[in-house]
C-alpha cells in the first residue's frame, strides 16, 4: 500500500508537470502527450519544437538544499528516458530517424529554468 509521502509527491510532480507545459507552450513547444509510460520508463512530457521532437524531463526542488532539480536526471534516468524515448518514436513513427533532443525543465521553488538541448 502506497503511503502518504509517495502519494503526495506524485501529486506534486503532476502539479509542477503542468506548470512546466504552460511555460514551455508559452515558448513556442506543441504539446503532443504528458506522461508517455511504457517499459522502460516514463517521459514527463512529448512535445515539438522547431522541427524537433523533445523529450522533457521535469524536476522540482524547494530549494536547492540537498542539490539543484537538474542534478537529480542522472546517468541512470538518461539511460531510461533515452530508452521510452525510442519506444515512443518507433511506436509513433515507426522509426527511430526522427530529429529530437532531450530537454530538462527544472523548477526550485517558483524560478523555472529551460535546458535544451541537456543530454
Amino acid at each position: 500500500m502506497e503511503g502518504v509521502d509517495s502519494i503526495n509527491k506524485r501529486e506534486t510532480g503532476i502539479q509542477y508537470e503542468q506548470v512546466a507545459a504552460v511555460f514551455l507552450q508559452g515558448r513556442g513547444y506543441n504539446i503532443l502527450k504528458q506522461n508517455y509510460y511504457c517499459r522502460y520508463g516514463e517521459i514527463d512530457i512529448i512535445a515539438q519544437e522547431n522541427g524537433y521532437t523533445v523529450f522533457i524531463e521535469v524536476k522540482y526542488r524547494k530549494n536547492t538544499m540537498s542539490g539543484s532539480p537538474e542534478s537529480a536526471v542522472n546517468g541512470i534516468k538518461r539511460k531510461h528516458i533515452r530508452q521510452a524515448a525510442l519506444d515512443f518514436l518507433i511506436n509513433s513513427y515507426g522509426t527511430e530517424e526522427i530529429p529530437c533532443r532531450f530537454d530538462i525543465v527544472a523548477i526550485t521553488g517558483n524560478q523555472i529554468n529551460l535546458i535544451k538541448d541537456a543530454f
